[in-house]
């Protein structure tokens, strides 16, 4: 099945494994396309620290996991409504969870009713902050809910790269990079995303 990516639907998600420096990238990205740009927040942060503990039991994490994807559709779809002509950043995207879920990528995509061309192609571009794990460095937060060792953060960044490079616009920054460089990296995909679609305006 090929992807139609010549509509420009400017949404772009901004993800990683755990301790990569995304969520605070984003909040500088953010200010610095204020007016320009409208930012989704991230559904599982908002699920977890709303009340809703984190699981390890298949059938709860495959019940967590749903309601974080059709929140994650749902939060997108809000901004670009109310954002019409603004760039919509996101705080990972709609196939984040694949990484965390339990069973085979087919038996997630059952459960989802929908395909990994469909998710791919709500996106113009991926933006990916490798774990600083992988690099050795320690990933520890002040963020209650994200409790994955610096393996677990490995793994995890290992299966979210494989699956949103698939993303013919995939932008890997590694881990090796200085945090500045990762946000000036971000910035200056984000400006290439808005003159193309200026380009595809005219």
């Amino acid at each position: 099945m090929l992807m139609n990516f010549t509509n420009i639907k400017k949404r772009i998600v901004l993800t990683g494994g755990p301790g990569g420096g995304k969520t605070t990238a984003l909040d500088l990205i953010r200010r610095e396309f204020q007016g320009k740009i409208a930012t989704v927040p991230e559904a599982a942060t908002m699920i977890f620290s709303g009340g809703i503990e984190r699981s390890i039991d298949n059938a709860v994490l495959k019940t967590q996991q749903t309601a974080i994807f059709n929140l994650q559709k749902h939060l997108e779809d809000i901004q670009r409504a109310m954002f019409k002509h603004s760039i919509i950043l996101c705080d990972r995207g709609c196939l984040d969870g694949l990484a965390y879920w339990p069973d085979s990528d087919e038996d997630f995509f059952k459960e989802m009713n929908t395909t990994i061309e469909n998710e791919l192609a709500r996106y113009d571009a991926v933006i990916f902050f490798e774990s600083a794990a992988k690099s050795g460095e320690s990933i520890k937060s002040n963020n209650p809910i994200r409790n994955e060792s610096e393996k677990t953060a490995i793994a995890l960044d290992d299966k979210l790269q494989t699956i949103w490079s698939k993303h013919p616009n995939f932008n890997l920054i590694h881990s090796s990079e200085s945090f500045i460089n990762k946000v000036m990296f971000g910035i200056a995909t984000i400006e290439k995303i808005m003159a193309q679609y200026e380009k595809d305006k005219e």
